[in-house]
């Protein structure tokens, strides 16, 4: 699939481009992918504005996005990611976990990370223990569903790599991951 530039993207895309290029100092290739489809990319970052303002911390939407992005085995997503959450100063042993799929020794994020893989696995059904776990570390059912558009987000994202083959850009590629059963 073609990685569209400011210059080259289709109708309204260019705009869109020139914002995200402003805000980043580049536009990612998912996001010169997802130009393609001009209101494909503008939900995507329509639902990141929104996830963003979640009730959910900076630290727990990357525990979301990380935890998704690994369930749906997502190479792109979780190095961007992982380079996101270094940025927000997400603890070291908590990305590391979730890359790894190992337990997070922080309970209530443990809880969350947990909640979202379950969820994403068993399209939205997880177990009656998961959800007891996840409300008694002092989620709310408002939480539950943000992280319902958390991962509706990463679906976007995670299926258009996969069918994009999206290539890493440079500044994610200290990060990159592969799941490992590849």
């Amino acid at each position: 699939m073609q990685i569209h530039e400011t210059a080259n993207a289709p109708g309204d895309a260019k705009d869109v481009l020139r914002q995200v290029e402003g805000q980043y100092g580049f536009v990612p290739n998912l996001l010169g992918i997802m130009a393609g489809a001009p209101p494909l990319l503008r939900a995507y970052l329509a639902l990141t504005e929104l996830f963003d303002s979640t009730s959910l911390s900076p630290v727990e939407r990357q525990v979301v996005l990380l935890a998704a992005s690994r369930e749906n085995e997502c190479d792109y997503c979780m190095a961007a990611h992982s380079v996101i959450a270094d940025m927000q100063q997400l603890p070291a042993d908590v990305i590391e976990a979730i890359r790894d799929d190992r337990e997070i020794a922080d309970g209530k994020l443990e809880a969350l990370r947990r909640f979202t893989a379950e969820t994403v696995r068993t399209r939205g059904r997880p177990s009656d223990s998961t959800r007891a776990q996840f409300f008694d570390a002092g989620y709310t059912e408002a939480s539950a569903l943000e992280v319902i558009l958390g991962i509706g987000m990463k679906t976007l994202s995670n299926y258009t790599n996969h069918l994009a083959e999206t290539p890493l850009d440079e500044p994610f590629e200290g990060r990159k991951w592969t799941p490992a059963n590849r």
